[in-house]
């Protein structure tokens, strides 16, 4: 999205332009690409150049700069990171088929299929405008994240583009700015980070936070200004007696001292509840050696200059960050108490650090590819994944977001494998990260060689084994404790088709009763029924009609009345049976059992169609349905137990006992010979002579019940038990 305004085209451009008088911006450009292009490709972007500049021509910016200067200076930025021609190239005109009559083919013909291809992606972006509204700001999003996807050097563009926008951001309206700066915050910035672009990661930050929160950064810079001159010659002390000590010890170094960005130190007071004065460690210092066994010579060397802080040593070299990003950080306790932030890399890593993904750029062969890029292309496929199992572009948006904050936590697979994992993941999201199948089908986990909860943060160092069972069971909790995009989107996806063969299933049932009422055998309707039905409700599939009788969106009778509407009616057995809806207890999310009355097999039942939740079961003579009952017969339908139910079910019950040493254990002992498990067990607040204990259990029925209350009650401390149907 671009920052300013452009004066319209009165015509397209069909014919190649003609030369055009090259600009001093251009000129520092080309002086850039002698340093490491071939002349014909120089060329070739000059031509890319003239092309641009005659298609922009009477644009101006905002600013009252012509516009060609934009391209110019998106160009130039990713020159930097010595990008390819093709990708120059693209820069140059990544706005010509927006702006201009001209089409992708023309471009094609005359730069290339990648140019042109590169180009439509850039343009596709730039007509993307993020609204408040949240559902349209998701899917401009996601079709964002699927194009960058295809390939990277899109979004790479992009950013160059957003970047010189950001830098040129006075110029548009003050409402106009606090909205592109909230953008760049929220989404631009966090995909330079993931990318490993530090550099274009710090200034999007530092340029939003000024648009944003102008009196803020104005304040903050003042502060640091002053302590700057406060702190010069603590700064400076440290500085030389760095640049000193390393000699000392054999080891060649470059050492640069640097101050903390102004957003990093805001975020952090906000973060932490902090005033600016109890920021300390705004100064720092980026060590840069020649190999990697140097590296950790020049820790020691530090080290045993200054204390180091217990805790805040990080070796991101053995264990890179997911960017790609490699440094030693350390912190120390410089003179007079300073606390001061040491980076130790190789220039290699710091060539990295600066400009990630974009370093050494390869693009004749996928084989020639660097780790990092390889890294990148599996991250941009997984956003594919996501996008497959997602159900909606807001949720798209959610996991992704997740994602673009790289991990902080790094775990071993038992057979040593490292796995970098966002800070808060558990070991669910660890076994989503081994693989979906191992993520669907975990039941327990071992962490450090000892049984934990699968709820269990992870933590640095750990070991993680996953224990599975043969078949998938995701469960609906797991969703309030997961960390990563992946494991969110996969449990989500998984419940989802769940509860459409749940849905559907009820919904057949349904369905079959509905018919039945009317007189009609359920085999009698026949496939142009069902497509009639499709064609006048706007359904995709039968299976969708059953899904949505199923949750409540469909009334069954209205559905049957439908169907038979103009087929023949067979007449139905009087004796086929009674009717009602048979309920095995195992139909999962697509039918509840109501916490106000908690029925459990034997318990006469009643069945009440909520929409967007499927079947609700209660008890015959629940108080909460009384009313409703009475009051709204028709939306209440019969339903019974299955003689062959696949599920325990929670019963609550209380025992009265005297309160004596051991009671509790010997309640529990009779439950258990009762072949009953205990879900939950508490007790009352105030124990006198007699206490009561609450129990949840798992029986299989109401005769199960029976039996463990029998085994309760020869307990020679029990006084009373009895069953508890409400939550109050």
């Amino acid at each position: 999205m671009e920052a300013a305004s452009r004066i319209p085209e009165t015509g397209g451009l069909s014919q190649s332009p003609s030369s055009a008088p090259v600009c001093a911006d251009f000129e520092r450009f080309r002086k850039v690409l002698t340093g490491y292009l071939r002349p014909e490709d120089i060329a070739r972007i000059e031509a890319a150049y003239q092309y641009s500049a005659a298609a922009h021509a009477g644009q101006t910016r905002i600013s009252g700069d012509p516009y060609i200067s934009h391209p110019v200076a998106v160009a130039e930025i990713l020159s930097a990171w010595h990008l390819d021609p093709q990708a120059l190239m693209a820069a140059l005109l990544h706005d010509v088929m927006e702006d201009t009559g001209i089409v992708k083919e023309e471009i094609g013909d005359k730069f290339g299929r990648t140019t042109a291809d590169l180009v439509d992606g850039v343009s596709k972006l730039d007509k993307i405008e993020f609204q408040s509204h949240q559902d349209a700001q998701a899917e401009n999003f996601r079709k964002m994240l699927l194009a960058m996807a295809r390939d990277v050097r899109v979004i790479l563009i992009k950013l160059a583009d957003r970047l010189h926008n950001m830098r040129t951001l006075q110029c548009v309206r003050p409402d106009k700015q606090k909205r592109i700066a909230r953008e760049t915050l929220e989404i631009y910035s966090p995909i330079a980070n993931r990318l490993g672009l530090n550099s274009i990661y710090r200034e999007l930050q530092e340029l939003s936070f000024l648009h944003l929160y102008p009196l803020r950064y104005a304040v903050i810079d003042k502060s640091v200004r002053a302590a700057r001159g406060h702190r010069r010659e603590v700064v400076g002390k440290i500085l030389e007696s760095i640049k000193r000590r390393l000699p000392e010890n054999g080891i060649a170094a470059e050492v640069h001292g640097r101050e903390k960005h102004l957003y990093g130190i805001y975020r952090k007071m906000v973060q932490r509840h902090l005033s600016f004065s109890q920021v300390l460690d705004i100064y720092g210092f980026r060590v840069i050696v020649k190999d990697v066994p140097t590296c950790y010579l020049a820790l020691g060397a530090l080290h045993a200059m200054y204390k180091p802080v217990p805790g805040k040593f990080k070796d991101y070299i053995a264990i890179p960050k997911a960017n790609g990003y490699q440094s030693l950080h350390t912190t120390l306790i410089g003179p007079y108490g300073t606390p001061v932030e040491v980076q130790i890399r190789t220039a290699e890593m710091h060539h990295i650090a600066e400009s990630g993904v974009a370093s050494h750029w390869l693009y004749k062969e996928d084989d020639a590819l660097s780790e990092l890029q390889r890294k990148t292309h599996k991250w941009l496929q997984s956003l594919l994944e996501l996008q497959n199992t997602a159900g909606d572009s807001a949720e798209f948006l959610e996991h992704v977001k997740i994602d673009l904050f790289p991990g902080e936590v790094y775990v071993f697979t038992p057979k040593g494998k490292i796995m970098g994992m966002p800070r808060g993941s558990t070991a669910v999201d660890f076994a989503y990260a081994v693989h979906t199948d191992v993520g669907h089908r975990c039941v327990a986990c071992r962490i450090n060689y000892e049984l934990m909860p699968l709820r269990t943060e992870l933590k640095n160092g750990d070991q993680v084994e996953i224990i599975t069972a043969t078949h998938p069971n995701p469960m609906p909790t797991w969703l309030s404790y997961v960390r990563t995009g992946k494991a969110r989107s996969q449990i989500r996806h998984f419940l989802k088709n769940m509860q459409q063969q749940e849905s559907s299933s009820l919904g057949e049932k349904l369905l079959d009763k509905a018919l039945e009422e009317i007189g009609v055998k359920p085999g009698a309707i026949e496939a142009p029924a069902w497509e009639r039905m499709m064609r006048d409700s706007g359904a995709k599939s039968k299976r969708e009609i059953l899904e949505d009788i199923g949750l409540g969106k469909r009334l069954a009778a209205v559905v049957a009345r439908r169907l038979v509407l103009r087929e023949d009616i067979l007449p139905l057995d009087a004796k086929s049976g009674t009717g009602a809806v048979v309920i095995r207890g195992s139909e999962g999310v697509a039918v509840q059992f109501g916490k106000c009355c908690r029925p459990i097999p034997g318990d006469p039942i009643v069945g009440s169609i909520k929409k967007g939740q499927g079947l609700i079961v209660h008890t015959h003579d629940c108080h909460a349905i009384r009313k409703s009952r009475h009051s709204e017969p028709d939306k209440w339908i019969d339903v019974e137990w299955d003689a062959d139910r696949g599920r325990l079910f929670e019963v609550r019950i209380t025992v009265h006992a005297q309160n004596r040493r051991g009671v509790l254990a010997k309640v529990a002992a009779a439950i258990s010979d009762a072949g009953s498990n205990i879900e939950n067990v508490s007790m009352d607040d105030e124990r006198g002579i007699y206490t009561s204990l609450f129990f949840n259990v798992q029986v299989s029925d109401r005769i199960h019940l029976a039996r463990v209350m029998r085994s309760i009650r020869r307990i020679q401390e029990v006084v009373r038990i009895n069953r508890v149907k409400t939550d109050a």
